[in-house]
This record gives structure tokens, C-alpha cells and sequence, in this order.
């Protein structure tokens, strides 16, 4: 496929073209440029701006069947993995239940640009293997982060007790049909748990410091800080972030390759707000994701504008809008050393068509600016993901 004449948000930097031509073959970007498939016919996407697609670098897609149970509780009372309100959902909800909610979501994020997820996903390889069934379902690319389905409490934490050969046996399974772990926190599991983690092939990854809850909570079982104790697990992002401290950012910025932040879940879960201005000022690699779909709508478009005008209105330093545009993109690949999130020779053709000249956008005089905090969904004509247009037409 040839498309012509389309402005495009290229390579690493999203450096904005104007006009030029992009070839798509073999579900890859083949060649960019003016010359790009000459002498082919092809699409004229004249009015049309190209992005990379939108990767939404933390979810709970299992949590589809749980919208907005149990509003005005506490984060633990809603999404603990032992006694929140979504854990009881989820152990009442039959698989093929599960699988078409979790599939609707995966489409819904599909038509609004997302075409890369990665999740945390509950219960043990049957869940990880019912969300690669969703994801598939819906042609969304789907990096899973299992975990194992038992968790510590505080005495285990206390006493550093390691995991037992059925634990660690689940943890194998787990990690023979996942992209790598996904925790739910550094309060669950005890320093020796963490460790044996740490060994674990694929991506790593666990959520720290999102409560004031959970930072006193690892001050009372251990004596130390909840982002230290993450650490014992070497992952290669965190999650969250939203009550540490500048210390513990710096720690994170040299112990990982970035942060994933969900600011708008952490404000529906009157969590706080992440620092990202502090975050990005000590050098992190900073990614968006939109959390807990029972929370939270996974809608890309509008995290970046709410964490964009939100990091500012804390008092932060002003943010380029191309800076939050790359959370949504280029620094997931970063992150996940995954070629995704970026239009370039050779990369996957993972690509969302806005209408430039659509209402609420047109005229775009800064496109990251445009993409951050004006389009939405009803600006895009057509997603393609490996080459292959699977929402809208060209």
C-alpha cells in the first residue's frame, strides 16, 4: 500500500513532514519519502496526518466487567488483588464472560487509536491465556505481564518468607505464556519473593508508591520505603509513582529503563498526581497508560490532555506537548524495547489517520499540540495495525 501527500510525525522525535509518501509492505514500513513507490498508484492522503499508534502502557483489561463497581471506596477497597471489590467480581465472572468483555475493550481502544496494550493480568496463566484469546479477537498487539494467584500477607512479609515449590511452579506456567510479570505491588509479596522475581525472564515490571496507603503500609511491615523493596525485583518499569519522592524517582531514573504514569486513574482514585515534570527533570523515561478499565476509560487521547494540563497546573515547569505525545508513543519503546509506537523504515505498521481538517482541530497550527489536546476519536479515519487497516477506511 502507498499512501501519498500525507503529513507525518516521524521517527524517534515524532519531527513533523508536512508532505511525503509512506510504502507499507509486509505489515512493515517499507520506505518514506517523496520518491517512496514511485511509479505506484496509491491513496492520496492529502488532508490526512499520520501518527504512530498509540500505545497505552498500563492496563487492567480484565477489569471490563467490573465499570465503576464499588465508587467512593478506598484504591485497596477497589482493586486489591485479595479483598478489593474487583477480585470478587472477577472470581464470579465465568471465562467466556470475561473473554467477550475484555474483547469489547480491546476494540474500543482499537477505534481510538490504541494499537499496542500491555496489561496486568490476574489469575495465573488461565488469565493470561484468556486475555491473548480477547486481544486476538480484536487484532490489538497485547504485551501480558502475568503474575501468580497468591499473594503474602503482612506477617509473610515480615518474616521474608520465600515462595513455595507450588508458587514457584505456577510462576514457571505463568511465564511459559506471558511477555513477563506484571505485580501488584511491593506490600504483597516478601524481599525474598521479590528477589526470585527478579530472576524471571521476560519484561518485569510492578506498581509502587500509588497511596499514601501503600508507602506507610511498607514503613510498618519492613521499616523501609515501598520503592526500595520494588527494586528487589530489578524491574525494568514502574508504575505509578504518585506519592514518591523525589529521592525514590531518582532511584527508579537509575535502578530502571522508566515510569509508567495513570494520571487520570490516580485522580479518580483520589490517588494524587504524579510528578512528571519532576520525573522527566531526573532524566526518567516516562510512558502513559489509563489503568484500571473499571476506573478508568483507556482512551489515549484524553490522558495525554489531562496529565499535559494537569502536570502543569501542579506547579511543575511547562511541558512540550511533543514530550507528552512521545509518552503515548516512541517511549513505550523505549520501555519495552519493542518496535512500537513509531513510524520509521523497517518498523511495524502501526498507524492512526486523523483528519486534519476535522472540527475542533482544523486549522492545526502545532500538530503535537493538535494531537495532545484536541483530537479525539472522532478525528480519526482509520487505524492500521501490521499493515493492515483494522478500524475506519482509506
Amino acid at each position: 500500500m502507498l499512501i501519498r501527500n500525507a503529513g507525518v510525525l516521524l521517527g524517534d522525535d515524532l519531527a513533523y513532514v508536512p508532505s511525503t509518501s509512506v510504502l507499507v509492505s509486509g505489515g512493515r514500513v517499507s520506505a518514506i519519502g517523496p520518491d517512496a513507490g514511485s511509479g505506484r498508484d496509491g491513496i492520496d492522503a492529502g488532508g490526512l496526518l499520520l501518527i504512530p499508534g498509540l500505545v497505552n502502557c498500563h492496563t487492567h483489561v480484565g477489569d471490563s466487567i467490573a465499570k465503576d463497581v464499588a465508587l467512593g471506596t478506598t484504591t485497596s477497597g477497589r482493586v486489591h488483588p485479595v479483598y478489593g471489590a474487583k477480585a470478587g467480581v472477577l472470581a464470579g465472572t465465568s471465562d467466556e464472560h470475561l473473554v467477550q468483555f475484555m474483547a469489547a475493550s480491546c476494540r474500543d481502544m482499537v477505534r481510538r487509536g490504541i494499537t499496542t496494550i500491555v496489561d496486568f493480568r490476574e489469575g495465573g496463566a488461565r488469565g493470561a491465556k484468556l486475555l491473548r484469546r480477547a486481544a486476538g479477537m480484536a487484532g490489538i498487539r497485547c504485551v501480558i505481564l502475568g503474575r501468580i494467584s497468591s499473594y503474602h500477607g503482612a506477617e509473610q512479609v515480615r518474616g521474608d518468607r520465600g515462595l513455595g515449590r507450588r508458587e514457584d511452579a505456577e510462576l514457571e506456567e505463568v511465564l511459559g505464556c506471558s511477555d513477563g510479570l506484571g505485580i501488584s505491588g511491593a506490600g504483597e509479596y516478601s524481599d525474598a519473593a521479590l528477589r526470585r522475581y527478579s530472576r524471571a525472564r521476560g519484561l518485569r515490571a510492578i506498581h509502587a508508591a500509588e497511596t499514601e496507603e501503600s508507602v506507610r503500609a511498607s514503613r510498618d511491615a519492613t521499616g523501609r520505603g515501598e520503592v526500595e523493596r520494588a527494586l528487589l525485583m530489578r524491574p525494568h518499569f514502574v508504575v505509578h509513582m504518585t506519592r514518591a519522592s523525589p529521592g525514590e524517582v531518582g532511584m527508579v531514573a537509575e535502578g530502571a529503563r522508566g515510569i509508567v504514569v495513570c494520571p487520570r486513574s490516580n485522580g479518580a482514585l483520589a490517588g494524587g498526581i504524579p510528578d512528571i515534570a519532576g520525573m522527566l527533570g531526573r532524566g526518567c523515561v516516562v510512558a502513559l497508560g489509563t489503568d484500571n478499565v473499571m476506573v478508568n476509560l483507556p482512551d489515549m487521547f484524553r490522558e495525554m490532555d489531562y496529565a499535559w494540563k494537569v502536570s502543569m497546573g501542579r506547579g511543575g515547569a511547562r511541558i512540550d506537548p511533543a514530550e507528552i505525545l512521545k509518552m503515548a508513543t516512541v517511549n513505550a519503546s523505549r520501555i519495552l524495547r519493542r518496535d512500537v509506537g513509531v513510524i520509521r523504515e523497517g518498523a511495524p505498521a502501526d498507524i492512526v489517520f486523523i483528519e486534519k481538517h476535522a472540527l475542533g482541530v482544523e486549522p492545526m497550527h502545532n500538530p503535537h499540540a493538535s494531537v495532545v489536546h484536541r483530537v479525539s476519536e472522532s478525528a480519526i479515519r482509520a487505524v492500521m495495525i501490521g499493515g493492515r487497516v483494522v478500524h475506519g477506511r482509506l
